[in-house]
């Protein structure tokens, strides 16, 4: 039986108050059942515990210097970033990000159709690499529940879908993956389209190491 793992994480949010989020992204990391990916993951989690820090990546706390990060120099921070980017770049994964500017929307409704279309068009663009596949084991928390609800609706079109929510985050580094993609590609849309970019990203990322991620 060929098995697809797909891990999700978002970042931003459905609201539209004062102060929230203009960006709104959900990355994938795909990795198909079958690859063997323990080299890789042992790799990493030995570069880690030299670097210091063996626990879950979180890139929002990484960037921000909150939480486990809070007593953590610059240049380890980026270390541990460094680590996960190369474990990404050299792991057999495909990853996709859909990335949505709420400058063109005006309401949840809206919003939550654009993520539904955005996800569409990747299943049906991908169509023969999915149907690839007997069984289907997508890892999302829930972290909103809109979003799994979301995700639920557009993937039961497979038969043989599952959706588990309660699973070991710090264990499972590829969906540390998809945390960090939601970032990159944040970034990089961000330059890409002449967003400005807060102190704490440029502080932590130049524009010459965005261009480059």
């Amino acid at each position: 039986m060929k098995r697809l793992n797909i891990f999700v994480d978002e970042t931003g949010e459905f609201g539209f108050d004062v102060g929230s989020s203009s960006l709104y992204d959900v990355s994938f990391t795909f990795h198909e059942h079958d690859i063997d990916t323990r080299n890789e993951i042992n790799n990493l989690n030995e570069r880690l515990n030299r670097i210091g820090y063996t626990k879950m990546i979180h890139m929002a706390d990484l960037i921000m210097k909150r939480g486990d990060y809070s007593k953590f120099n610059i240049k380890m921070r980026k270390s541990i970033f460094n680590a996960i980017y190369q474990f990404a770049k050299k792991t057999p994964i495909k990853f996709h990000t859909i990335i949505i500017n709420k400058k063109y929307t005006n309401n949840k409704v809206v919003l939550k159709q654009k993520v539904v279309l955005e996800i569409n068009k990747m299943l049906i663009i991908q169509e023969k690499y999915f149907k690839k596949f007997d069984k289907i084991i997508l890892y999302y928390d829930n972290g909103q529940k809109i979003l799994g609800g979301i995700l639920d609706s557009v993937f039961l079109k497979f038969s043989s879908y599952e959706h588990i929510i309660n699973f070991n985050q710090e264990e499972k580094r590829l969906f540390q993956v998809s945390d960090m993609l939601t970032y990159i590609d944040k970034y990089d849309y961000k330059y890409k389209n002449k967003i400005p970019i807060t102190k704490i990203e440029k502080y932590f990322f130049t524009n010459d190491e965005i261009r480059k991620i």
